[in-house]
């Protein structure tokens, strides 16, 4: 088997409430992962703003675009110009009243190779996701390119097995996540790092099931609650990279922005789904109630 190795870079930032400064900035480590043998960029969630979501406020749809937009435009160029695949996270505004948290995927060429809407939409304090985003449409479809087939989920559906597994099902290569995850700065250090560690392992376990590598890029630095009633969010970072068996490849810092970047060996899902045969035994014939909310 011909060895078969794929460069990745996760761009790991703190964000500001100048748009144009993140989406440049994002643009400019796109081109420096690309002059540095990157194939394939992925940026965290919604990388162009500050998380709004932090309070229900209307106001804040003025942020979001259209699909083909302007940032879509920019990143596309970026993508052609620096000859590599990128993994965008937006704010889309499909219609009036209708919007969407939103990946897209620009192949090497600049060509936007397909979407992925986010299906599993939060509603916690600090999280208030369900009053801006309507939950996805479009399945669990891996993205084709030229790098391979990009399971591309969202943030909190990075905490549902039967997401990655469906996407693993369909094809997929690899399973990325855009994100941006962090603590209340009220819980104590003992309780943050219990969170920390949840969320790293459900992803790795992802690998695990499933054989295949994931990305995972989060933001990093703290943002104010704009209403003040809380604390804010202090985003951890801690994007990383792991195997199929669930091995970290690498891992960035909690608190800095950075370009982490490394090589991911492809030919290792043949090979550990050769020796752990998981898809092979899987009972479908009595799964069907995987299906109900609960089983009462």
């Amino acid at each position: 088997m011909l060895k078969k190795t794929l460069n990745v870079a996760l761009v790991q930032r703190s964000c500001s409430a100048n748009v144009e400064e993140n989406l440049n900035a994002n643009i400019a480590a796109i081109k420096k992962a690309g002059k540095q043998g990157a194939q394939l960029v992925l940026l965290q969630e919604l990388h162009n703003s500050l998380y709004f979501c932090q309070v229900e406020d209307t106001d804040q749809f003025d942020l979001a675009e259209s699909i083909p937009g302007p940032s879509t435009d920019a990143l596309s160029l970026a993508a052609q110009e620096a000859g590599v695949v990128v993994v965008s996270s937006l704010f889309e505004r499909r219609a009036a009243g209708l919007y969407h948290n939103t990946a897209v995927v620009y192949d090497s060429d600049g060509s936007i190779a397909g979407r992925y809407r986010k299906m599993h939409i939060p509603d916690d304090p600090g999280f208030y996701e369900k009053f801006y985003f309507t939950p996805g449409d479009l399945g669990f479809t891996p993205i084709e390119t030229s790098v391979g087939k990009l399971g591309v989920l969202i943030c909190w559906d990075q905490w549902y097995p039967e997401a990655a597994r469906l996407m693993a099902l369909a094809g997929a290569d690899l399973l990325l996540y855009p994100t941006a995850i962090g603590w209340d700065p009220r819980d104590t250090p003992d309780e943050q790092e219990r969170q920390r560690q949840a969320w790293i392992t459900i992803q790795r376990a992802h690998s695990i099931a499933n054989g295949i590598p994931t990305l995972v890029c989060n933001r990093a630095g703290h943002e104010t609650d704009p209403c003040g009633q809380s604390e804010g969010i202090q985003f951890w970072g801690t994007s990383f990279v792991c195997g199929p068996q669930g091995e970290i490849l690498a891992e960035s810092s909690i608190t800095q922005n950075e370009i982490l970047q490394c090589d991911i060996d492809l030919n290792r899902s043949e090979e550990i789904r050769r020796i752990w045969p998981y898809l092979r035994d899987r009972r479908i014939d009595d799964y069907d109630e995987l299906t109900l909310r609960y089983r009462d």
